[in-house]
């Protein structure tokens, strides 16, 4: 475990999460990637504060972000990287919808150790460290720690608004699951961190990028993250993308329908 103190970088999130606002309550450019995802002027703007916020204070942890290909290179073997994603749900951002997220974590030893996920639309700030918990933070002075809940009896599961698949569809089906809700990015890992719902399969495709912070929130919460095989989510994979799998409880029972293709 390093020294890094995910307390330390709360006012760095904050400071991200101003700039975005002030471009989420105006007119503001959208642009195509490659893989023909959108990018927005907060996407990059986020990005080089935290980039540089994070350099300046951690100089010896090489930074991963969603928008800068370059800095892919940078985790190799089991060393430490920060793994951010400026704007995560950035079709959220677009349609207004308030449920994007600023992603930040710690990757040690291909593990999430220490995540904070940042919903400033909402005011929902989320933090988790392994060894210290998890708590939820507000720019209104709020505080309070935040767990898993013991599942009993029929579940709440959490799914993607943007990217329901079939696949999700029919574990959901399978599961019994009783009560359903949509949210976007990755607050959704964070409703199940702090007892809200019980359980988010995501059999769909990701990055390591959209997952990572909120996995370490949910980790520190007494919860797991694990693919369909039932390994742990690790880090630092090629190319960065994520297998299938499925957030929740640890009291949380489930099954997963017979494959289909997985990404």
């Amino acid at each position: 475990m390093s020294k890094f103190v995910i307390g330390d970088i709360v006012d760095v999130t904050l400071a991200a999460g101003d700039a975005a606002m002030e471009i989420y309550g105006r007119d503001h450019e959208v642009a195509l990637k490659e893989d023909a995802s959108p990018v927005t002027e907060a996407d990059l703007s986020v990005d080089r504060i935290l980039v540089s916020a994070l350099g300046e204070r951690f100089p010896a942890i090489p930074v991963i972000t969603e928008e800068r290909i370059s800095t892919q290179v940078a985790a190799s073997g089991d060393g430490p990287f920060f793994l951010v994603d400026p704007i995560d749900g950035t079709k959220e951002f677009i349609l207004g919808t308030g449920e994007f997220t600023i992603n930040i974590a710690l990757i040690e030893n291909r593990t999430p150790t220490a995540g904070i996920v940042y919903a400033p639309a909402v005011d929902r700030l989320f933090v988790g460290q392994i060894g210290s918990g998890a708590r939820e933070l507000s720019r209104t002075g709020r505080r309070r720690d935040i767990r898993v809940r013991q599942c009993s009896g029929s579940m709440t599961a959490i799914a993607s608004r943007s990217h329901l698949t079939p696949e999700t569809k029919a574990f959901i089906s399978a599961n019994k699951i009783e009560h359903c809700v949509n949210a976007g990015s990755s607050l959704k890992f964070c409703l199940v961190a702090a007892g809200e719902a019980d359980i988010y399969p995501r059999l769909g495709p990701t990055m390591e990028w959209d997952t990572a912070a909120g996995h370490a929130v949910l980790a520190a919460s007494g919860g797991q993250v694990l693919t369909c095989e039932g390994a742990p989510l690790s880090y630092g994979k090629p190319e960065f993308r994520n297998p299938f799998f499925i957030a929740s409880s640890l009291t949380a029972t489930y099954s997963i329908p017979a494959p289909g293709k997985r990404a």
